[in-house]
């Protein structure tokens, strides 16, 4: 059983969350750009503003939001219902970055990306599931990283915020395919944001927001579930995985210079 992809996004209801800046900004832009009917979601109302000011009338629904509240997630689903009746894709990518090491480690630091990145979508999945499930149709993809497949440097809460993300999204696959939910994992490797810009090292195989938003939609409209880009990079990661630690750790240590 292979499950459904969306071959035109126009007149499709989306809920991008995470859509003021980066990816979620470049794929709000793509979707508007399709003729879809976009519901704009981040803390950054002024961010979210711009971009509907700048869309086709009535094409944009401004709904800002914190991941982390519960309530304010709760209303803001509650405005897309009342106003479009339902969502046909929400895409998550709202997201924390913050680089960790163990001789720096930071527990605050490490509950709060916890919060957003992977409590966060959980929050999100809980509210449009029951919709969907009454429908038995409708699309889930949520923004995860290469960083969940093993661990790297600097990634000490952010690696496993999104290897559970990974777990999470798995699970949803088995556990929603026979009711003809699609669901979609999206695993980017170094996309240039605001949050990689943190980064002091060299980042391999980097890519525009633009570029992966392209990626996306296109996973999206081909049913993919689990889409990884760039390529070249992500598949190199994903052999990693199968290695033995000793030879693993000895590969990282060699070629990730940070």
């Amino acid at each position: 059983m292979k499950q459904k992809g969306i071959p035109s996004f126009s007149g499709k209801r989306i809920w991008v969350i995470g859509a003021s800046s980066g990816i979620g900004e470049a794929c709000a832009k793509e979707f508007i750009a399709a003729g879809a009917k976009v519901a704009l979601s981040s803390r950054r109302v002024e961010r979210l503003n711009q971009i509907s000011e700048t869309s086709p009338k009535d094409q944009t629904l401004t709904v800002p939001l914190d991941v982390t509240n519960q309530s304010q997630l709760q209303n803001g689903y509650q405005t897309i219902l009342d106003t479009w009746g339902g969502i046909d894709l929400m895409l998550f990518v709202s997201g924390v970055y913050t680089p960790l090491r163990a001789d720096d480690f930071d527990i605050q630091v490490a509950e709060k990306t916890i919060d957003a990145n992977l409590l966060g979508p959980m929050r999100a999945v809980a509210l449009v599931l029951p919709e969907m499930l009454k429908t038995h149709s409708g699309h889930i993809a949520i923004v995860g990283s290469v960083a969940g497949y093993s661990g790297l440097p600097k990634a000490l809460a952010y690696g496993p915020s999104k290897a559970a993300i990974i777990n999470f999204c798995e699970n949803l696959y088995y556990d929603l395919l026979p009711t003809g939910i699609s669901v979609h994992m999206i695993s980017p490797g170094f996309v240039a944001t605001e949050a990689t810009a943190q980064n002091d090292f060299e980042m391999p195989a980097l890519i525009s927001a633009e570029e992966a938003a392209t990626e996306i939609l296109t996973g999206i409209k081909n049913g993919e579930f689990d889409i990884h880009f760039p390529k070249r990079f992500s598949r190199f990661l994903k052999f990693l995985r199968i290695l033995p630690y000793p030879l693993y750790f000895w590969i990282v240590r060699r070629f990730v210079k940070i």
